[in-house]
């Protein structure tokens, strides 16, 4: 099989997204004044959905996230409440697709949370989440909802293994150990009976994540792969990633045969990370490089040039990350088929970017908008678990988003678990792996036999008053017997205690 070069330079082509176009947000519309965290980790560290804005912030002592409703944008008050339980920075999150007001959080820490947050936002720091979940034993660095499921959470840490949680129990239900480096990303088919992992190895690996199983491994070394996305149901995948010379490229793949690139091409000579989007209704790709100001985007077809190139959205702040809005959260009005929210750290701004196909009706326009996935669940956690797929529940956009989800989350009550060897408690006791880990736990110990030393010498002086006390009471029972019978009497009324 060859590997097909191709130029994704304009050419003509007949496509009604020929002409998109990206629209920044007005000022109004912009989210300003936020902490954004200078943490290097390779993530977008924001989670967008049609309810609220999350991003996670610079703090000093363990990680934090803010969470702010979309209606209130502008700028933030220094003072904003922020979801703060974890112990180490936090380095993924993520919305629930089916309960908008469940997110998940995964830290330094080793800990995975998912937190429940009230109706219009926080009034105060949230430090108690609805599930902590305990299972890796180093950092977690990935965490992704199963697409069609309500209650399954994938989370990829630093020990090069994969946890399925059924959050209906709160526990592990399978851990998938094929990987020989840490993961860099993982993408779901369309009805989640697949997941493709990337990984520092420089392997890309498609798993049936219910068995573990290795279907499909590439490790071709023209193309070192950082990310992958699956397209749709188009049973192809797209990676970026660097290539021999390292340059920036991407590369289009059968996911039945991993043997070989389809296609390839050189994108530029940039360095920074090409983080990949892909939206299946469309069928078109976005492409944005970490520390860039652009964004490209392509379109996808099965046939040859396979990748066509579109257009470029240009602007001169780097971005650090980019949360997306989901499908029922846009602007049909406006024609708005994706909209992005760019984290510009230097300025500690929050801009969108529309991503518009210009229409002169003001009719619906149903060639852009086909049924997309909604936010009622296909099947249930243990349906999946038994081997049940399903595609996803689609929804139209045509009257705009306005029926609520009457599905309610509900998280398992569970005792806390321990695993004890030799005496001493293995998910209490996760030994650090980074100076910083070492720095966090001493200082925390200092604290805590600070705190046991003083509660000792409350307890020391506390001792010293009831034996004086008791002293006493010996001395006078001594004194009875030689005192006159009427003083006697008055004495040992006297010490009788009330």
């Amino acid at each position: 099989m060859t590997v097909t070069k191709m130029s994704w330079r304009p050419t003509y082509r007949s496509s009604k997204f020929r002409n998109v176009y990206g629209k920044v947000g007005n000022r109004e519309h912009c989210f300003d004044g936020i902490p954004i965290t200078k943490n290097v980790h390779d993530n977008h560290f924001c989670a967008v959905n049609s309810k609220f804005l999350a991003v996670v912030t610079e703090s000093a002592g363990g990680g934090s996230f803010i969470i702010i409703p979309l209606s209130q944008a502008g700028r933030l008050d220094s003072h904003y409440p922020k979801v703060c339980g974890h112990q180490g920075n936090v380095l993924d999150i993520k919305w629930n697709p089916f309960f908008e007001n469940v997110i998940a959080s995964c830290s330094e820490d080793t800990s995975v949370r998912v937190w429940e947050i009230p109706e219009g936002g926080l009034r105060r720091n949230m430090t108690e989440a609805v599930l902590e979940l305990y299972g890796h034993s180093r950092r977690v660095g990935l965490i992704e909802w199963h697409p069609t499921s309500s209650g399954i959470l994938f989370s990829a840490g630093y020990d090069y293994k994969i946890l399925i949680w059924n959050l209906e129990t709160g526990e592990p239900v399978k851990m998938i150990d094929c990987h020989t480096d840490v993961i860099l990303s993982m993408s779901f088919n369309t009805d989640g009976s697949l997941l493709a992992t990337s990984c520092k190895d420089k392997k890309l690996r498609v798993i049936e994540p219910r068995s573990g199983r290795v279907l499909q491994q590439a490790s071709y070394k023209n193309h070192r792969v950082n990310r992958v996305v699956f397209l749709g149901n188009m049973k192809r995948l797209l990676t970026t990633g660097v290539s021999r010379w390292n340059t920036r490229q991407i590369a289009f793949w059968d996911q039945e045969d991993l043997s070989m690139p389809i296609v390839e091409e050189d994108i530029d000579g940039l360095s920074g990370l090409l983080f990949p989007f892909f939206d299946a209704d469309t069928h078109m790709l976005y492409l944005a490089g970490k520390g860039d100001g652009n964004i490209r985007y392509f379109e996808i077809t099965t046939e040859k040039p396979y990748i066509q190139y579109l257009m470029e959205f240009r602007s001169p702040a780097p971005q650090k990350g980019l949360g997306v809005m989901p499908k029922h959260g846009l602007d049909v009005a406006a024609c708005e088929v994706y909209r992005f929210y760019k984290l510009v750290t230097l300025k500690g701004l929050i801009e969108p970017i529309s991503m518009i196909v210009p229409r002169r009706s003001d009719t619906y326009q149903e060639d852009i908008y086909p049924m997309t996935a909604g936010t009622e669940p296909a099947l249930s956690a243990s349906e999946w678990l038994s081997g049940i797929d399903r595609d996803p529940v689609l929804m139209s956009l045509k009257d705009g988003y306005h029926r609520p989800n009457q599905l309610v989350f509900k998280a398992p009550v569970k005792e806390k678990k321990s695993v004890v060897v030799n005496g001493i408690d293995l998910l209490e006791n996760v030994p650090p792996r980074t100076e910083n880990e070492l720095l966090r736990m001493f200082f925390r110990q200092q604290d805590e036999l600070r705190r046991l030393k003083e509660e000792l010498t409350t307890k020391d002086v506390r001792i010293r008053q009831l034996e004086l006390e008791l002293n006493n009471l010996k001395n006078d029972d001594r004194l009875l017997p030689i005192l006159p019978q009427p003083v006697q009497f008055a004495v040992s009324c006297s010490i009788i205690p009330e």
